[in-house]
């Protein structure tokens, strides 16, 4: 017998969880719209290059978690495991079209080989926003602000913004090797992962949720202190409009993130319910020299990912009642042929009218139908059987508290409106 099971690390996304997951998006779509900001969708899969030039060959989505395959021309490609790359490749292949700044967002699958598990799969969905085209600190505010407000405004309260600034190509080579020097003093206090990155990769240290790798790094120099005029401008100025904007936040001089193309603002939204290693709800930052890294010509970008399955697990540990997509409007019921047909009629009717409606594809009980009027969410239940058909009426039952009475065929779109 063919294994029904999916794929280890990835998982079938049934009602309600689904539905969850689809008013989600749908919110985050009309917040990012609300801000200003475009759709864009990009292939879900890339030339590989793409990601090793811009993600950086030294990443562990590079090194260990990309899904890489090569096609009938021989063409080596890759699965998406994140959103800034490919729309920075887009935005640069049509950038006299789109003007700057250029304020996009999606709501794709991304792909990673990692080890499975609760808030981690190797396939999730994810909400991305990206302004790109200008490196005004206002872009990295309202970046932040959207997130911010997304959050909030599923009711969640027990997260927090987590804010840092890892310099820029000025100042943040002389760190990197100061960082290293006190590395290297502490190598024998590091996991064997810590040890393999520290000379390619050495902010990503500050980064290791290894016990040992924190204890041996909390004095470890912070890049903070060491900006230069420039990009100490750009983070106070960051602040202040956050602050304007009323949201709270945390300095952590640890927040780096894993890339290679993230310059000066770095940020998260962790929250507290969620495992210490799974916390992370959204993270971003800017990304000034990811263009250049592609081939193209200097275009500075911030943005975010949020992965909607795991604030799928937030909301649960919170309390907080899982979003519900637009219901069905009504479920027509029909008792006997002569009905059936009536009640076809009756959802073409109201389908034509905007309203969400079905019926039953076959002959089935009436007792058997109000079940699946029930299973699909129905707000309302529309009986037609021989005598509302003579009496050219329909029984209109709400499902929430059965109360019911008889409308005039004529009038059931608009009673199901009012």
């Amino acid at each position: 017998m063919t294994d029904l099971n999916p794929p280890r690390g990835t998982q079938d996304l049934l009602p309600p969880r689904s539905d969850a997951v689809e008013a989600l998006a749908d919110e985050g779509r009309r917040l990012a719209r609300r801000f200003g900001f475009r759709r864009v969708e990009t292939p879900t899969f890339e030339h590989t290059e793409l990601f090793a030039r811009g993600v950086g060959a030294s990443t562990d989505i590079v090194t260990k978690e990309m899904y890489t395959f090569e096609d009938k021309g021989g063409r080596s490609l890759t699965l998406r495991p994140e959103g800034t790359a490919p729309v920075m490749r887009a935005y640069l292949a049509h950038k006299q079209e789109l003007g700057a700044p250029f304020k996009a967002y999606y709501v794709v699958p991304m792909f990673r080989h990692e080890r499975p598990q609760a808030g981690r799969m190797r396939q999730h969905t994810q909400l991305g926003v990206e302004v790109m085209g200008t490196a005004a600190p206002a872009a990295d505010v309202e970046v932040v602000t959207l997130g911010q407000r997304f959050l909030s405004g599923r009711g969640l309260r027990r997260f927090e913004l987590r804010l840092n600034s890892i310099g820029d190509e000025v100042c943040r080579p002389a760190y990197r090797t100061a960082l290293i020097d006190f590395l290297k003093e502490r190598v024998d206090r590091l996991c064997r992962d810590s040890r393999e990155r520290m000379l390619q990769n050495p902010l990503r240290v500050l980064d290791c949720k290894v016990p040992s790798c924190r204890a041996a790094t909390e004095d470890a120099p912070r890049i903070t202190d060491h900006l230069c005029d420039a990009c100490r401008e750009h983070f106070d100025a960051v602040q202040a409009g956050l602050r304007e904007e009323g949201i709270t936040f945390v300095l952590d001089h640890r927040l780096v993130r894993g890339l290679d193309y993230y310059t000066r603002t770095t940020f998260e939204f962790v929250s507290e319910v969620l495992g210490p290693t799974q916390s992370t709800l959204c993270g971003g930052g800017r990304y000034d020299g990811l263009a250049e890294l592609l081939g193209g010509e200097p275009t500075p970008g911030i943005g975010f990912g949020l992965g909607l399955e795991r604030l799928l697990i937030a909301i649960d540990e919170e309390g907080v009642p899982l979003p519900e997509p637009e219901p069905l409007a009504v479920f027509v019921v029909a008792l006997g042929e002569e009905a059936a047909a009536e009640a076809r009629a009756l959802v073409r009717e109201l389908r034509e009218e905007g309203l969400a409606a079905a019926g039953s594809l076959e002959d089935r009980p009436m007792k058997a139908q109000m079940k699946m009027a029930d299973r699909a969410g129905a707000r309302y239940v529309a009986i037609i059987g021989e005598q509302e058909l003579a009496d050219g009426v329909v029984t209109m039952r709400r499902m929430a508290d059965g109360e019911q009475e008889s409308v005039k065929r004529s009038e059931v779109p608009g009673w199901i409106s009012r």
